[in-house]
């Protein structure tokens, strides 16, 4: 039993800190209105381990605190986040494809109204859902299926210990 609570914890740990680490490696494209947030590919990991909620949820809130956001945007980014994240996990038993569905939709809606009315970007809502969409459909769909892939492919999953 403490064995799988320190194996959550520091898979959590893990996911935040690889979230954290490639929003600013890819800096340039992770923020603003117009955004591909590489680090969204995480977003897939609920499907094989709960720890990966609170992983993804502290990690981009301090990726977002590092990145410069404003509180508006930490608060309600990472809550975008968290939603995708237990919307994922909620969503394991099903097909894999519907795994990427809620975080690019939470983070569709949310994280435009942030960017609007937080940052004052001239940019209209439905532009700016199209553009973070579009972003999330490659960094959540895309490359998190990918992911999803590849870590299915693995023997025994790195996620093992792990009831789905």
């Amino acid at each position: 039993m403490r064995n799988t609570k320190v194996m959550n914890l520091t898979q959590g740990a893990m996911i935040a800190a690889c979230y954290v680490v490639l929003c600013l490696v890819f800096e340039p494209i992770s923020y603003g209105g117009v955004q591909v947030r590489i680090a969204e590919a995480l977003a897939i990991l609920p499907l094989f381990t709960p720890a990966a909620i609170p992983g993804l949820f502290i990690g981009c809130i301090i990726a977002n605190v590092i990145g410069g956001g404003i509180v508006l945007d930490v608060v309600f980014g990472s809550i975008a986040t968290l939603i995708g994240a237990v919307g994922t996990y909620m969503l394991r038993n099903r097909t894999r494809w519907l795994a990427p569905v809620p975080p690019i939709l939470a983070n569709t809606i949310i994280v435009p109204f942030v960017i609007f009315y937080g940052y004052g970007t001239p940019i209209p809502i439905p532009l700016l859902m199209l553009t973070i969409g579009a972003g999330e459909v490659i960094g959540c769909g895309i490359l998190g299926l990918l992911l999803a892939k590849g870590l299915e492919r693995m023997p025994a999953g790195i996620f093992r210990a792990q009831a789905r």
